[in-house]
């Protein structure tokens, strides 16, 4: 299980709010700290950093990884519109501003965040190879590629995993090749959205799954929450869903979901209830 911080800007903690949630997370055994450039306006990595700073003991016993590569339309930054940037100069200043605003000097895992139409593998692989020299990256990976574009970056350097959306209500990557190809090279899959936003766990989410996932959580004695998420981590992938919630209680509720063992027929009643029929 990973922590996420794409929303922590929006949490608003204080100094000693925000030590609570990540040394909760460290105490349950959540060490893996998922962080992209641009979350929160650029500014997640930089709070988050203000702790680190402040404990700078606890880095080896955490795993930081960030993700670069979109540009968001900004006039002040000179971006007129919205676009990707897998270029080496791009990646190497992302990854100074990151380790700069996290405040340590290696990254546990650098992800190129979306796939770039114009990206050159070499170009990429060479990048990936200078930060590797350097000690400032120690593994890479990518996010939301397709088996073919995942394919072919792997092709020209070793690729640690895809981070993909994945969830009971998107359950493509258990059948689109992604989940396939990750056990095929031996790597995890990390998964953004596991709970879909939360949606999951809403009430006017889709009526059959809804009233089945109540209904096994009850048998089972859990969380709904944690029933979602080992419903992923029952799959042979391996995958490593990311919690995403300022809530210490949902942290409770992802470290649970890892002491879960589903039995394939409560996997297969989620399975069909999410897509509204039984198996073929």
């Amino acid at each position: 299980m990973a922590a996420g911080l794409w929303r922590l800007h929006d949490w608003n903690f204080s100094t000693a709010e925000l030590a609570n949630w990540i040394e909760h997370a460290i105490q349950l055994g959540i060490t893996t700290f998922d962080h992209a450039d641009l979350y929160g306006g650029f500014r997640c990595e930089a709070l988050f950093g203000q702790w680190l700073k402040a404990n700078p003991g606890q880095r080896e016993h955490i795993q930081l990884v960030s993700k670069c590569g979109i540009k968001p339309a900004d006039a002040s930054r000179g971006w007129q519109v919205k676009h990707y940037d897998s270029s080496r100069a791009h990646i190497l200043a992302s990854v100074d501003a990151s380790l700069q605003n996290l405040g340590t000097d290696y990254l546990d895992l650098l992800l190129i965040h979306r796939p770039d139409p114009l990206m050159n593998p070499d170009e990429v692989a060479d990048t990936f190879a200078s930060l590797r020299q350097s000690g400032k990256v120690r593994h890479f990976g990518v996010s939301n590629f397709s088996p073919s574009q995942f394919a072919l970056l792997s092709s020209r350097t070793v690729l640690l995993t895809n981070q993909v959306e994945a969830s009971l209500l998107h359950t493509a990557p258990l059948f689109d090749g992604r989940f396939d190809q990750c056990l095929q090279a031996g790597i995890r899959p990390m998964v953004w959205s596991p709970l879909a936003g939360g949606r999951l766990l809403q009430t006017d989410a889709r009526t059959q799954l809804h009233a089945t996932l109540l209904r096994i959580a009850s048998e089972l004695g859990v969380s709904p929450a944690t029933l979602a998420l080992a419903w992923l981590l029952r799959h042979p992938a391996r995958p490593i869903p990311i919690s995403g919630s300022r809530r210490l209680a949902s942290l409770d509720e992802a470290a649970a979901a890892c002491r879960l063992q589903l039995d394939r027929q409560h996997w297969f009643a989620l399975l069909e209830a999410a897509h509204g029929q039984p198996v073929a």
